[in-house]
């Protein structure tokens, strides 16, 4: 049976309250599981009262902690908003967590349509899981 325990959060800082939008409007269902943010997304997101754990900001590290996360299975889905314009200092970080994503098999959105789909796929499961019972 498919359970999603925990969802890894990353948004850019252009890209900070479109992911809170999106979450605040998904708010019954983000209630169903654990989110956990590199540490400015934390901030902003948990700023706006939905709870999340802590990482790392993502150039000291919080990049590198939700890959390993994922190495050890603990991550169940990555929803991370990308600036295309944002230079990128510590890109082999992110093209690393982009990687491992598909070679895991981590379902990963990039922007809000994506992730509204891998929520409704993931509900969808749910409930033919559920029937089939």
């Amino acid at each position: 049976m498919v359970h999603i325990r925990n969802i890894a959060i990353i948004a850019h800082d252009q890209k900070k309250p479109t992911m809170v939008e999106f979450l605040k409007e998904r708010r019954e269902w983000i209630d169903t599981v654990s989110l956990l943010a590199t540490g400015r997304t934390a901030e902003f997101i948990e700023r706006e009262g939905i709870e999340i754990r802590h990482m790392s900001r993502g150039r000291s590290g919080g990049y590198r902690e939700i890959i390993e996360m994922i190495r050890q299975k603990e991550v169940d889905m990555v929803f991370f908003f990308m600036d295309p314009d944002v230079e990128r200092p510590f890109h082999e970080d992110m093209e690393e967590l982009l990687d491992i994503c598909v070679n895991q098999n981590v379902p990963l959105a990039l922007n809000p349509s994506s992730a509204e789909l891998l929520i409704l796929g993931m509900i969808r499961l749910r409930m033919h899981q559920q029937r089939k019972k």
